[in-house]
């Protein structure tokens, strides 16, 4: 079946980009207001644009409403965020952070997400979340300012926190992160099943 991307409505569209590009990494990204309030949400547009220098990026996906969402707000405001690998026994509580909420009402209180203070940003971090980057906002780059268009943040990767137990000395053992993946609709994947094949 083809389906000519003119002749969709963007529901239609997003259904089967989401449904299609899978698993998808999330980045569960804290920030802090100018107010003071802790907001974090959960992204999967997302992943790495650069390792030298070392850049993530994110993607917003335009609310109908046509306004932006507390993140990006906070990042263009403060210029600073962690973004978090959510891993299995934090599934749930990542889930939550989704709900929308006003502006004033922070996530980690309504999700009873544990915090700590960061290395060198001032956003919260999730106290168990195994890897985090602690960023700081290189650009945005608005695509659309359509309802479901896309507005693209690029993060300059400033630390790096890895649980000590998940370190070997060379990489992040990657059977011991349990991280979750996006999927289409309101399923997520598990790392649960990992095939190691050598690089030709």
């Amino acid at each position: 079946m083809i389906f000519e991307t003119a002749d969709l409505e963007p529901n239609e569209i997003y259904r089967l980009l989401v449904g299609g590009i899978t698993p998808r990494p999330i980045a569960w990204i804290s920030t802090l207001s100018v107010d003071g309030v802790a907001n974090i949400a959960p992204y999967s547009f997302f992943n790495v644009a650069s390792c030298n220098p070392p850049i993530l990026w994110y993607s917003q996906v335009n609310p109908r409403n046509g306004q932006d969402k507390d993140t990006i707000r906070n990042l263009i405001a403060t210029k600073e965020c962690v973004v978090h690998i959510a891993h299995t026994d934090l599934l749930e509580k990542m889930n939550l952070s989704c709900a929308l909420l006003p502006p004033e009402q922070s996530e980690f209180d309504f999700a009873e997400i544990e915090s700590e203070p960061s290395h060198a940003v001032a956003a919260l971090a999730v106290k168990h979340a195994l890897v985090r980057y602690e960023c700081q906002l290189r650009e945005v780059m608005q695509l659309s300012t359509l309802p479901s268009g896309g507005t693209v943040a690029l993060l300059d990767v400033k630390s790096i926190y890895v649980a000590d137990h998940l370190w070997n000395g060379q990489m992040i053992d990657q059977q011991q992160l349990q991280s979750v993946g996006k999927m289409g609709g309101n399923f997520y994947s598990l790392s649960t099943d990992l095939r190691k094949l050598s690089r030709p």
